[in-house]
């Protein structure tokens, strides 16, 4: 049986997300809490992106496939995460092509 998740997703004083985080066996997620701004304002991450969390579910999978335990399932759940992470890098693209990525405009 699956231990469920918990999570705490946050907003600030606008409704925006504002972090939060999300625990399950053997993990802990600490969210990106707020943009990151643009240009002379840019700050670093303070947390995890959704991107970040696809990509190491991909690495594990790739691992997997390197061991005796490789499968046809493991190789579709690969391509369904790249294809997840090629639509959240489209609207990543979106939103810089319309000035707006690292804000909080929508």
């Amino acid at each position: 049986m699956r231990t469920p998740i918990t999570a705490n997703h946050f907003v600030d004083d606008d409704g925006n997300p504002a972090g939060g985080t999300t625990f399950g066996q053997g993990f802990c997620i600490g969210w990106q809490n707020g943009p990151l701004s643009r240009g002379d304002e840019r700050r670093e991450p303070n947390g995890a992106f959704v991107e970040d969390i696809i990509a190491a579910a991909v690495d594990r999978l790739v691992f997997y496939q390197r061991s005796r335990f490789f499968c046809h399932a493991n190789a579709v759940a690969i391509e369904h995460l790249h294809a997840a992470l090629g639509e959240l890098r489209g609207r990543t693209a979106e939103r810089e092509h319309r000035g707006v990525e690292g804000t909080h405009a929508v």
